[in-house]
């Protein structure tokens, strides 16, 4: 919509009014990833983490990530978020963990900074809890897509 501007007419920035848009539900996948040696990836899946249970805390990390993102991300809306799912899953092949998240919430804007903002949170959480056996991982691959008819995009780390 070429209405929407985060730049009010003498071009400083605001929160975009949304109040006129209709309250729908609105739901964004974003997926990323964050690679390893397999043997940091070993060290995950068989629970030997020095730091307890990586897969876990990374979930919750990921759902707080998503909660706070309006305090993260300027000029974001803060929105009554109604689902977050991440899923993670262990992957022999990149090696490393692929991450989902899920945002659902009824309202006049979309979720997909929120779903954004729970991959990174929780690719992030993965990499500090185990960067003491591995000091370079790579997070990537980072793609969102709206659910509830909006665009998609991918975003790669160079």
């Amino acid at each position: 919509m070429s209405g929407l501007s985060h730049f009010d007419a003498d071009g400083k920035a605001h929160m975009v009014d949304v109040s006129d848009k209709p309250v729908t539900a609105r739901i964004a996948v974003a997926e990323g990833y964050i690679k390893m040696t397999p043997e940091t990836l070993a060290l995950i899946v068989e629970g030997r983490a020095d730091k307890g249970d990586v897969l876990g805390i990374a979930r919750i990390a990921g759902i707080m990530g998503a909660k706070k993102t309006a305090g993260l991300i300027p000029l974001c809306h803060p929105l009554p978020i109604t689902k977050v799912a991440i899923e993670l899953t262990p992957d022999e092949a990149l090696p490393g963990i692929r991450i989902s998240a899920t945002v659902k919430t009824g309202g006049q804007t979309g979720v997909e900074m929120e779903a954004l903002t729970a991959v990174s949170t929780t690719a992030l959480t993965v990499y500090d809890m185990v960067k003491a056996v591995q000091k370079d991982m790579e997070i990537g691959g980072i793609r969102v897509t709206l659910k509830d008819g909006g665009k998609s995009g991918r975003f790669e780390n160079p």
